[in-house]
């Protein structure tokens, strides 16, 4: 992570996503990051390899990130 990029956020955020290339891999990553507290909405795009998270409160880019390892990817900086 960037050091001027904020911790925590609120709104729509994208990430970047190695190896989803599958239904299967939408699924998963999507679940876990669904988990989170405060995430409303986990849009993919796996042609692009993109995930946008909506919070509607704060929440911490490093859980995301541990998410996104629990379904098995990792995000890219």
């Amino acid at each position: 992570m960037l050091n001027d990029t904020p911790r925590t956020f609120v709104g729509a955020t994208t990430f970047h996503v190695d190896g989803m290339t599958c239904r299967r891999c939408h699924d998963a990553v999507t679940d876990q990051i669904g988990r989170l507290p405060g995430v409303v909405e986990v849009h993919i795009d796996a042609a692009t390899g993109t995930v946008t998270v909506t919070a509607e409160t704060p929440v911490d880019r490093v859980d995301v990130a541990a998410a996104v390892r629990t379904a098995g990817y990792e995000l890219r900086p």
